[in-house]
C-alpha cells in the first residue's frame, strides 16, 4: 500500500466507506482506506485512534486546525468534499506543505434548490401553517406570490446562478450583489446591483456568499432596517453572516417575516432564541445532501485527492 486515506465526511462514514463505488479509485491507487466515526464529525480522540500514517484526508465539514493536522505527519493533502475551507487552518496547512482543495461547485444544484425551498415555504408561511393545523388550530395567512416579489441574491456564483434562474422562471425579479462577478443576461428580470440597493429593493434576500474577512456580519441591524417590511431573509451559506441578535429583533417586531437557515457555527447548534423563534424556519445542513451533490462532491473530491498524492514528492 502506498499509504492510508482517512475518510470523515458524515456522508460517506455512515454509508460505509468501503460499500461506496466513488471511493473505489482510491483503492485501485494503491491505498488503504480508513473511516472516521460513523455518521458524525470526528473529536480529536478518534483522530488520534487513526494512527500516523495518513497521507491524504477526503474531509467534510470538520474544523481542521492544526492541533488535527499535527497527527498526520505524512499529510500530503485535505480534500474536501465541498465548496468551502473555512473549517480548515489553511495557514497551518501551507505550512507543513499540505494541499487543501474543495469539491467547488459540486453542491450547488442541492444547495440552490434549498435555498428556493425556503423562498417557497417563507412567502406562503407553510412551516407555521403546518404547525398550527396540527395543534388543532385553522390558522389561515396571506401568503405572496413570486411575480409579485423581488428577490435579493446576494453572491452570483454556481448557487446563486440556479437560485436566479429558479426565481425567474416563477416570474420574480431579481437582484444580485456580488463584487467578483458579472451577471450576464439578456433579461430585464436578472438586475446587478450594490448590496444597499439589494437590501432595500428585496422582499426576500437569499445569501450565498463568504462572511466579511473581517469577521463583522453581513447583515445586522443597519441592514435590515433598510429592507422592506416584512421581508423574508434566507441563510444556506454561513452562519457568520447575520447579527443574530438583530435578525432576532426583526423577527420580534415583524420587520422580517421569516428567517429560513441550513448553516450553524455547531452541528447540531445551541437552540438559541433565534433558532427557537416560531418565524424561523430550520433545516439540519441539507443544502448539499441529495443523492447527486453527495456523489458529484465525493467524485470530485476524489479526483483531487489522488491529483496530489499522484505527483512526485
Amino acid at each position: 500500500m502506498k499509504g492510508t486515506v482517512l475518510v470523515t465526511p458524515r456522508s460517506m462514514t455512515a454509508a460505509g466507506v468501503h460499500a461506496l463505488p466513488a471511493l473505489r479509485p482510491v483503492t485501485d491507487a494503491g491505498y488503504e482506506l480508513v473511516s472516521g466515526p460513523a455518521g458524525r464529525q470526528p473529536t480529536l480522540d478518534d483522530l488520534r485512534e487513526v494512527g500516523a500514517g495518513v497521507v491524504g484526508w477526503l474531509a467534510g465539514v470538520e474544523k481542521i486546525d492544526e492541533q488535527a493536522l499535527a497527527l498526520f505527519p505524512g499529510l500530503r493533502v485535505v480534500s474536501r468534499n465541498g465548496a468551502g475551507a473555512d473549517a480548515v487552518d489553511l495557514a497551518a496547512a501551507e505550512r507543513r506543505g499540505i494541499a487543501v482543495l474543495t469539491a467547488r461547485g459540486a453542491n450547488a444544484r442541492g444547495v440552490a434548490e434549498l435555498a428556493f425551498a425556503h423562498v417557497l415555504n417563507g412567502v406562503r408561511g407553510i412551516p407555521l401553517a403546518d404547525r398550527e393545523l396540527r395543534s388543532g388550530r385553522w390558522t389561515r395567512t396571506i401568503g405572496r406570490e413570486l411575480p409579485d416579489l423581488t428577490v435579493g441574491i446576494v453572491g452570483y456564483g454556481a448557487i446563486g446562478r440556479h437560485v436566479a434562474a429558479f426565481a425567474t422562471a416563477f416570474g420574480a425579479r431579481v437582484l444580485v450583489s456580488d463584487p467578483f462577478a458579472r451577471v450576464e443576461s439578456t433579461s430585464d428580470a436578472v438586475r446587478q446591483v450594490d448590496l444597499p440597493e439589494l437590501l432595500a429593493g428585496s422582499d426576500v434576500v437569499t445569501l450565498h456568499a463568504p462572511p466579511p474577512a473581517d469577521g463583522s456580519p453581513l447583515v445586522g441591524t443597519d441592514e435590515l432596517r433598510t429592507m422592506p417590511h416584512g421581508a423574508l431573509l434566507v441563510n444556506t451559506a454561513r452562519s457568520a453572516l447575520i447579527d443574530d441578535a438583530a435578525v432576532l429583533a426583526a423577527l420580534s417586531s415583524g420587520a422580517l417575516s421569516g428567517y429560513a437557515v441550513d448553516a450553524f457555527d455547531t452541528e447540531p447548534p445551541e437552540l438559541t432564541p433565534l433558532l427557537r423563534h416560531e418565524r424561523t424556519i430550520l433545516t439540519p445542513h441539507l443544502g448539499g445532501y441529495t443523492d447527486a451533490s453527495v456523489r458529484r462532491a465525493t467524485e470530485q473530491s476524489v479526483s483531487n485527492l489522488l491529483d496530489i498524492l499522484d505527483r512526485p514528492e
